[in-house]
């Protein structure tokens, strides 16, 4: 078997440590690696070496880290502290050489990759766009475990690691470089000369020098812990965990404190938050490979899509004006459509808007921005519709008005131009009955607001085509967008299982548990907001609306609840649109429980706990997702598990909703 860690001497004196797994497209920790590397250290210290560079043969990835399956397998704490050990003893291998040792960085270095640079007494990186850099351990519910906790908090001081470390990034070449996580940049086609010729001057040197960074008060950390509380609700126990392991470590020797590390590792890899964020992460990996062969009849091959080029959106409301700039942004001309002007001016003004804020938010430069905006074109009639590739109406939901404009784009695009509903609820068969050539047509569910939510569902009719489905996937692709794919059916899975929920919550409502007590308990099992709340941010009126729906096509299985309609009624919206009352009120960033609410208040007080809340609330969405799996709407629980974390918000550190289901027994 070829090693997946080599290593050479070269005429200079120079040790070499390439890493290559000749059997992965990306280079990861495992067993082997270990081993592997271990020889090459000591092959290399048997050796007169004057220095030693660290560096990767992979184009485009340094070391992605641990195999994330290797660790999700570790049974208890025991077992993940041994693996934590494993490499830090290896690393430490590194630390200790007789010998200067350099890490030359390409691509992405995260988490033990990183680990392996801060072994290294030099760093040095490429400026190319995929050198990244950092500790994304939190991110997955654990801590750095090789030496992360120990060795940064050593280079640049405990609050600026700890500022890293609990964010997670990965960090482009140059803000890494102002970080202090590496030493230099240099360009991609220089790193290997460049990093020999810092090698050989710190062999003729005593090495590099450096200050020693200011220690943080306990006051620091005690106020970091409270905040980190406040922020997780206690329920991403790594957080707070990385912050008293930084705390308890600063005055510690090396080695005392690599064993503390090893040993909150353990407990951290181990425990169910964890395993829970590791099956999200692949759960997100799986729809980089994501096809629609499951939903076609097999095909003996399969060409390349010709891509969407050019857009057109028709509904410059919220969800047009956010398909539209999102769609501008990622390189595609856009014309944008609505029947008045003052609707187009608004439209217009919410792109402009999404655009600063991205300026404002250092996503994208004042030139990108202007470049973007340009090109959406509006009207109030279908010029330039022609020749649009794809069309996606995003008009107000009924089903009568969507008929008539499927009629009429029919007379406007091309032959071959898809044509798709942004509808959240509605079925696309019913929607595209006036469309010719059916095949064309399909469901492309953007989620609100589209700058921020990365799912998009993409609902296959009975008559969708599979080079219709093709292209849009690979379109939602393009868009740096999630797409899950699921079958025409009312309100797909999103908003089927999500408004079940909230209609359930209503129910509750009106049956005496006070709002501030139905929030309080899904947030505190871990929602980033509650259901009464999350209704004011969809709207009122939505919320009503879908209510109806959905009692319109699960007669006798959805009783809605009434308290939506009597908020409208009254003039309470949310806070959609500029509205600012519903079962809160806003004043800028302020909310408080809205007083108006006192009128539609039943007499009676519910005593239900909030453990009972969510159990019931929890129900209502496992039956409803289940319902959905067994009319093959989806295909898998894991898609609708993927489908309700990245498009309603369920809180990733359970892992998912039928996930948590079986892992409760309940399925």
């Amino acid at each position: 078997m070829n090693p997946t860690v080599t290593h050479s001497v070269d005429s200079d004196g120079i040790g070499w440590i390439v890493f290559d797994d000749p059997a992965a497209r990306a280079n990861v920790f495992t067993p082997a690696v270990f081993a592997d590397l271990r020889a090459a250290i000591a092959a290399l210290e048997a050796k007169t070496v004057r220095a030693v560079v660290v560096l990767s043969a992979k184009e485009r990835i340094f070391i992605a880290g641990a195999d994330l399956k290797w660790l999700s397998r570790a049974p208890d704490a025991a077992t993940a502290a041994a693996i934590s050990r494993e490499g830090q003893a290896c690393f430490e291998l590194l630390a200790r050489f007789k010998a200067p040792v350099v890490c030359a960085i390409h691509g992405a270095c995260a988490g033990g990759g990183t680990e392996v640079a801060l072994a290294s007494h030099w760093r040095i990186a490429s400026d190319a766009r995929e050198t990244v850099i950092g500790l994304p351990e939190t991110t997955i519910g654990t801590i750095p475990g090789w030496g992360g906790t120990v060795r940064l908090p050593r280079l640049i001081g405990a609050s600026a690691a700890l500022d890293h470390i609990l964010k997670g990034a990965l960090l482009p070449a140059a803000d890494a470089l102002r970080a202090g996580l590496i030493d230099e940049v240099a360009p991609a086609a220089e790193l290997k000369a460049r990093a020999k010729a810092v090698a050989l001057r710190l062999a003729d040197s005593a090495g590099p020098t450096r200050a020693t960074p200011p220690a943080a008060e306990a006051a620091y950390f005690d106020g970091l812990r409270a905040a980190v509380l406040r922020k997780t609700r206690g329920q991403e126990p790594a957080l707070v965990a990385v912050v008293d392991l930084i705390a308890q470590n600063a005055g510690l020797p090396v080695d005392a404190a690599l064993e503390a590390e090893a040993r909150v590792f353990g407990e951290m890899t181990a425990g169910e938050v964890c395993k829970n964020l590791i099956h999200v992460f692949f759960l997100k990996e799986a729809v980089k490979k994501l096809t629609v062969d499951a939903w076609f009849p097999p095909v003996a091959a399969s060409s390349v899509p010709a891509p969407f080029k050019k857009i057109g959106v028709v509904g410059a409301g919220v969800m047009g004006s956010g398909i539209a700039q999102w769609c501008a942004a990622r390189g595609h001309d856009v014309v944008l459509r609505d029947v008045k002007p003052e609707f187009v001016e608004r439209g217009l003004a919410v792109i402009r808007g999404v655009f600063d804020e991205s300026v404002a938010r250092k996503k994208m430069t004042p030139e990108a921005a202007a470049v973007g905006l340009a090109r959406v074109k509006a009207t109030t009639d279908w010029d330039g519709f022609g020749d649009c590739d794809l069309v996606i109406e995003a008009i107000v939901e009924n089903v009568a008005a969507k008929q008539a404009l499927f009629a009429e784009l029919t007379k406007v695009v091309r032959p071959d131009c898809v044509l798709a509903s942004n509808t959240s609820a509605l079925p696309i068969e019913e929607l595209a009955a006036t469309a010719s050539e059916p095949g064309r047509t399909i469901g492309v569910h953007f989620f609100n607001p589209v700058s921020r939510m990365p799912l998009v569902e993409l609902v296959l009719s009975p008559h969708t085509a599979r080079g219709t489905a093709e292209r849009t996937l690979a379109f939602a692709k393009a868009l740096g967008k999630t797409p899950v794919i699921c079958r025409s059916s009312p309100g797909f899975l999103v908003t089927r299982v999500l408004f079940f929920y909230l209609n359930e919550a209503c129910l509750l409502w009106e049956q005496g548990v006070a709002t501030e007590t139905l929030d309080a308990a899904l947030r505190g099992w871990g929602w980033p907001m509650g259901p009464m709340r999350l209704i004011d941010e969809v709207g009122v009126d939505v919320a009503d609306f879908i209510y109806g729906e959905m009692a319109h096509y699960f007669p006798g299985r959805f009783e809605g609840a009434t308290i939506c309609r009597r908020m409208l009624a009254a003039g309470m919206k949310g806070r959609k649109n500029g509205a600012s009352s519903g079962f809160y009120t806003y004043a800028g960033a302020k909310e408080a429980l809205n007083p108006a609410m006192a009128q539609f208040t039943p007499e009676a007080k519910s005593t239900l706990t909030a453990a009972a809340i969510i159990e019931r609330l929890n129900r209502v969405m496992i039956d409803e997702t289940k319902r959905v799996l067994d009319a093959g709407v989806l295909k898998s629980a894991d898609d609708a598990d993927f489908a309700l974390l990245m498009g309603a918000g369920f809180p990733a550190f359970r892992g998912g909703l039928m996930r948590y289901a079986k892992s409760m027994g309940t399925i």
